[in-house]
């Protein structure tokens, strides 16, 4: 297939190009830029005066756990009568046919990654990469971090305040440490490939094994983790494994970074870090990624007290690795608004006193940024050469509000638009009066 004609948008950072062509072939992509070569016998898509981008890559999310909060039997976020936590894994959980899915994937989402929640323990469990498919298999990653709760929301799970989150996390670790010598599996001899600059995530096939868990039998009695936890920890001590830790205050932040004095491995991702900008330069000189939401501007918290949309502009400014995530806001169903939010940050370029982003680099928040964040950048998130036909053609400038997409691929496939918003829509919009219920009658 060839994608011809339209204002073509790389998702690197690049900024647009027009009258660019984008080729695509068993479901990768060969090309993409200005004089691409359109391949003999090729399927031609005119793209005249439209947009050609990478799908959007939601960069936190719950997509696929939840249909209705209020309803515990629609909401697999988190287990609050579990006796695990860190080795709770949502990708079992994901339901390609939830409503929010299709929903997205209207609004030009290709991919999602999905965090679980936190119930009894800081420790959530292990995220996964998805792909908003119409098909049953949306894994692109399954255990591809771990997640973890800091900040105000770790206080309460970990007994009432900041100085318990911490002991609990280093307790836990340790537990881990001690799971790990007693099966011979140490915390640095490989782990030493895995540096903090090491983006590379879990293979699926280097996941805790039997061994492990066997030998959890043998632990002392004043463990607090159960052994399937301990055994989920092990890779993240390593540093085999992503873990994402959600803080928004600045002295939580630099208390997550120093965590690596201790734990020399561990491998990074900031998730919200609404006070980021404030410490920019120390998250820069550690080289650590930063998920951040982009609309907190005002003080919704008191870990919130320095919010500002500037925000994502002054990390990117100082060197910060950062993309566009939504925890906290409405992140089970309209990830689809992260366009809107990097529209924003263009935007407010424009204001005196503020720090926004270029046309490119709002895009990459929401495209490649994220992919690169887990581990995926070679996969994701970029029209480069080589990555997924992740693709959507736009009726306009996808980070304008009233942009639609009009063609959605995903690993080349083309994906249906509808949905059950666009089928009431359809049902009511025409529907003669006298098919409507008396109530609506004049």
């Amino acid at each position: 297939m060839a994608i011809a004609g339209g204002t073509v948008a790389l998702g690197d950072g690049s900024e647009p190009i027009q009258g660019g062509i984008v080729v695509i072939r068993d479901g990768r992509i060969v090309a993409a830029g200005r004089g691409v070569a359109v391949p003999a016998g090729a399927q031609v898509v005119d793209a005249t005066g439209k947009w050609v981008t990478p799908g959007i890559v939601a960069g936190f999310s719950r997509v696929g756990l939840v249909e209705v909060d209020a309803v515990d039997a629609a909401n697999d976020v988190s287990a609050r009568n579990s006796p695990f936590s860190a080795a709770i894994d949502v990708a079992p959980a994901i339901n390609p046919k939830a409503q929010p899915i299709a929903v997205n994937r209207a609004g030009g989402v290709t991919r999602a990654i999905v965090a679980p929640g936190t119930a009894k323990s800081i420790f959530a469990g292990q995220g996964a990469v998805i792909d908003l498919g119409a098909d049953m298999n949306p894994i692109t990653r399954a255990r591809a971090f771990q997640f973890v709760e800091f900040g105000e929301d770790g206080t309460q799970d970990a007994g009432g305040s900041r100085a318990a989150a911490h002991v609990l996390f280093r307790n836990a670790l340790r537990e881990a440490a001690d799971l790990g010598r007693r099966t011979g599996v140490s915390s640095s001899g490989a782990a030493r490939a895995a540096t903090a600059n090491d983006q590379r995530t879990l293979p699926l096939e280097d996941q805790p094994d039997n061994s492990l868990l066997a030998a959890g039998r043998t632990r002392p009695q004043d463990v607090l983790l159960t052994r399937f936890d301990a055994a989920a920890l092990v890779p993240v001590l390593q540093g085999r494994q992503l873990l994402m830790v959600h803080v928004e205050r600045a002295s939580d932040i630099l208390q997550t970074l120093a965590l690596r004095k201790e734990f020399p491995n561990l491998r990074l991702v900031l998730v919200g870090a609404a006070e980021g900008w404030t410490v920019a330069k120390d998250i820069a000189a550690a080289g650590v990624p930063v998920i951040a939401s982009a609309l907190d501007d005002l003080p919704n918290s008191f870990e919130e007290l320095a919010s500002t949309q500037s925000n994502i502009g002054r990390m990117r400014a100082a060197g910060v690795h950062v993309s566009i995530g939504m925890i906290g806001d409405n992140e089970a169903r309209q990830v689809r608004q992260a366009r809107q939010y990097a529209g924003n940050l263009v935007a407010i370029a424009r204001l005196p006193g503020a720090t926004g982003l270029t046309w490119g680099q709002a895009l990459e928040t929401i495209t490649s940024a994220p992919a690169e964040a887990v581990g995926l950048g070679g996969e994701i998130g970029s029209l480069r050469p080589g990555r997924r036909a992740d693709v959507v053609v736009w009726d306009k400038d996808p980070l304008e509000n009233g942009a639609a997409a009009q063609l959605v691929l995903i690993d080349g496939v083309q994906q249906p638009l509808s949905n059950h918003q666009t089928k009431l829509r359809d049902r009511y919009r025409t529907l003669p009066e006298g098919a409507l219920p008396k109530a609506y009658d004049r």
